[in-house]
């Protein structure tokens, strides 16, 4: 399938050879894509038919020029996490709150979709890296390790319920990724999973009973569900609404530095300045409204995937019909109920031992974030800075309250220990001297300051 020169047209290779890429790219989205509803709640089946329509709605608003895909995002678990957490205090027994909570959660994500089109507005006007400067890597990157952190303590307690199950998910990916050639070392994460889950299957320790019961087709989702059924319902909880909406949005900052580094990724790969045509304003108006649907609908954020750019690395086929192919693939499994159930039954140690390595791996991508821009920690405010962030998300979080709370008027508001952490790092950033400087810095050493 390696070509040894780049085909931007995929009528070099027919039919049969851009259905086998266009499977190709649907598998190395799929482990990641899945997991997301699976760690919060969400529909199996809205998130797969999400992700295939934001893919599509991102190729037309950008011209059909960019070979992206748009998948789950892991950034948004902590805000998940915060207004509606999978098990109550003890970590181990299931919320039955959770399905009145994430239709609250998935409005917040719906905000923080919006803050995109807002940013693509004020790229166009003046350009992105005037905005850019606001949000550097002193900033981003310990929000994001901070995500990281919060969440490791859930896999470790799914991990707990059969550490054999998950040390299979463990051993595997970590094989695939550092061993795996090929196609083998870009979806180490299906890998993992799909090994742990036939030795669970195996050993007895599944049970089939939801699969065997689901219909072979039937909708993604349930209105109920959405953020239309909540409204829908006349009973909504305005502090918990505004709650929301505080402790998500402020992790779009960090998303939205994520996809302005991936678009450059995908460029550099394919040869071309997407960032110049057709424009970063473009892209962040195809990744942002597909969220903000996504999240209305009860499906998982969407972001720009870099395993699908590993694909393109690897195949050198640059035509996003290929890609697109993907997403019409992945909207035609969300119509199957069946195949939703066997995702939805998989253990909670498999689920736990892929997980342990994604949320470390998000932190890690924390780190990665500040060391390849070059961040200062010679300097007392990027200590501050970073130090504050860490400290507010990880202490508040792990209080005994497990959040600020305050009211405003008859209105009782909860903050994550992330959104606290969050804004005071904004804030802090564009008021404490020295940030001019930082700037003029990170500009010789990297070259240009949208380089997340």
């Amino acid at each position: 399938m390696n070509e040894s020169q780049p085909i931007y047209n995929a009528k070099e290779l027919g039919t049969g050879k851009t259905l086998v890429l266009g499977v190709q790219h649907l598998f190395a989205m799929f482990g990641a894509t899945v997991l997301v509803p699976l760690l919060t709640g969400l529909s199996v089946s809205a998130t797969l038919l999400f992700a295939g329509l934001a893919t599509l709605f991102c190729h037309f608003v950008t011209g059909r020029k960019i070979p992206v895909f748009l998948g789950s995002s892991f950034a948004f678990l902590g805000g998940y996490a915060a207004i509606a957490p999978t098990t109550l205090a003890d970590n181990v027994t299931p919320n039955p709150d959770l399905p009145r909570l994430l239709p609250y959660a998935c409005f917040g994500v719906a905000c923080a979709g919006l803050l995109y089109l807002v940013l693509s507005l004020i790229c166009k006007a003046v350009g992105s890296k005037k905005i850019m400067q606001f949000f550097p890597p002193v900033v981003t990157g310990p929000i994001i390790i901070a995500i990281g952190m919060n969440l490791a303590p859930s896999a470790i307690n799914n991990c707990s319920q059969n550490w054999w199950i998950a040390l299979v998910a463990i051993v595997v990916v970590i094989v695939a990724n550092l061993w795996g050639k090929g196609m083998i070392k870009i979806i180490p994460i299906l890998l993992g999973v799909v090994a742990s889950y036939l030795v669970a299957a195996v050993t007895g320790n599944v049970d089939f009973t939801m699969v065997k019961e689901a219909a072979w087709i039937g909708l993604p989702f349930q209105m109920e569900n959405t953020v239309f059924g909540l409204f829908g319902s006349g009973n909504v909880d305005s502090g918990l609404l505004l709650s929301a909406v505080i402790t998500i949005v402020p992790i779009a900052f960090a998303t939205m530095m994520e996809h302005v580094g991936d678009i450059s990724a995908i460029g550099s790969t394919v040869g071309k300045n997407f960032i110049e045509d057709p424009g970063l304003h473009r892209t962040l108006i195809g990744d942002g409204i597909g969220t903000t649907i996504a999240a209305l609908f009860g499906a998982p954020a969407n972001t720009t995937y870099g395993e699908n750019t590993g694909v393109l690395a690897l195949t050198k086929v640059y035509d996003p019909f290929v890609v697109r192919l993907a997403a019409y693939f992945a909207i035609l499994l969300s119509f199957c109920p069946k195949f939703a159930a066997i995702i939805r039954v998989m253990p909670t140690a498999t689920i736990g031992g892929v997980s342990l390595i994604l949320y470390g791996m998000i932190s890690a991508i924390g780190i990665r974030n500040m060391v390849e821009n070059h961040t200062d920690f010679q300097k007392s405010r990027n200590i501050i800075i970073a130090a504050l962030i860490i400290g507010l998300a990880i202490g508040v979080n792990f209080s005994a309250a497990g959040s600020i709370s305050f009211a405003i008027g008859s209105m009782n508001i909860s903050l994550s220990g992330l959104a606290v952490a969050s804004i005071v790092g904004i804030l802090l950033n564009a008021i404490l001297p020295g940030r001019r400087t930082d700037l003029e810095h990170n500009d010789k050493l990297s070259g240009s300051l949208g380089k997340y």
